[in-house]
């Protein structure tokens, strides 16, 4: 097995063993059982929990990446909707996951390795939703008033509430994901379109 191999498969370990066993109870040896080879291989390539998350986390921005070159659309409009929605419904739909990356997230103010990794999550995302409006102001389809930096800001801090509810509540993210289209439609549009019911 290649190292490279080795790595996607420790991957795939540890996203089952965190949805088996949430972040507080999750140990290496539940990682291991997950895995094909031997806790002492598993050390081999992490010395730690925290070394194999903070790696878990740059495997997930990894994949987040993907998920958000590949958005397409005809104009900004549609890009920003698309982005929108591949990073609301393109999340893990296992509950159970979303629980662990929440307590993984809630873990953040104390952990430096967390906090660096979802920031950059963050980073990302606002990096990409600027990029849209911003083109969208050039093309003359959104309001040349917008700011991008500050209103995709603001979207990463919805939909980020949105993931945030959906997993303490229960809540859906289908209205939270309609609110923001209204939002871009009636506040980001340089001619408003009509909101449909």
């Amino acid at each position: 097995m290649s190292d490279g191999d080795a790595a996607e498969e420790i991957m795939c370990a540890t996203y089952r063993a965190l949805c088996s066993y949430g972040y507080a109870d999750l140990t290496m040896q539940d990682i291991a059982d997950e895995f094909s080879k031997s806790k002492a291989t598993l050390h081999y390539h992490y010395d730690s929990k925290h070394e194999l998350l903070c790696a878990f986390l740059d495997y997930l921005y990894e994949r987040l990446v993907e998920r958000t070159a590949a958005v397409e659309g005809e104009d900004a409009h549609e890009r920003l909707l698309g982005l929108v929605e591949a990073v609301l419904v393109g999340r893990d739909d296992r509950e159970e996951f979303e629980t662990a990356i929440l307590e993984i997230r809630a873990q953040a103010p104390y952990d430096r390795g967390f906090r660096d990794r979802l920031a950059r999550f963050d980073s990302h995302l606002i990096t990409e939703f600027a990029a849209i409006i911003d083109a969208g102001v050039e093309a003359g389809t959104f309001d040349k008033e917008v700011n991008p930096e500050d209103t995709a800001q603001f979207i990463v801090t919805v939909l980020t509430g949105a993931s945030t509810q959906r997993v303490t509540a229960g809540r859906p993210v289908e209205c939270s994901q309609r609110m923001l289209d209204n939002y871009v439609a009636t506040n980001l549009l340089a001619e408003p379109a009509e909101l449909s019911g």
